[in-house]
């Protein structure tokens, strides 16, 4: 018996789901070596996860007609490219605007291009067991403050917070 693909496709987007609001939700972990580390206050820190769910909310239409385009997987590379890029600037960032700039608008717009191309993506896939894939799917959201945020705490305990965010 061979496995049908579209449980890959729901494994992959598990991952991608996971690792992209993962890497959002971690924010908060950095909040204390941030300020300490910067100068920056935690509100201003904190302004860089509003832009970052407002611009992922904003960025998912683009993404979507995107996707409808181009297809799941180019937006979903493209958008993790961009994510990765972001979290290497962001740790880079100098100043509390560049930082909210890079975090919160650039991997906020990059982290609205995983959840609607992979579930339509994953609706496509299958007839039965189509509420099952999609759950699974968006459990990979939730998984990844669980398995994401302990991983940067641990990083930036044992690193820095510039080391951790990359």
């Amino acid at each position: 018996m061979r496995l049908f693909y579209g449980w890959i496709v729901v494994g992959v987007g598990i991952v991608v789901s996971c690792i992209g609001v993962g890497t959002m939700l971690s924010l908060g972990v950095f909040l204390q070596p941030m300020s300490e580390a910067t100068g920056w206050s935690r509100s201003g820190i904190s302004t860089a996860a509003l832009l970052n769910w407002l611009c992922m909310g904003i960025g998912s239409f683009l993404w979507g007609a995107l996707s409808d385009r181009f297809g799941t997987r180019a937006v979903v590379l493209s958008g993790g490219l961009l994510l990765g890029a972001g979290a290497v600037m962001a740790s880079r960032a100098t100043s509390l605007g560049q930082f909210q700039i890079l975090f919160g608008v650039l991997v906020g717009l990059a982290a609205g291009s995983f959840y609607t191309p992979l579930t339509a993506t994953t609706t496509r896939w299958f007839t039965r067991n189509r509420s099952l894939a999609v759950a699974l799917v968006s459990a990979g959201l939730s998984l990844g403050s669980t398995i994401i945020g302990p991983l940067a705490r641990w990083m930036t305990t044992s690193y820095d917070w510039r080391t951790a965010m990359l």
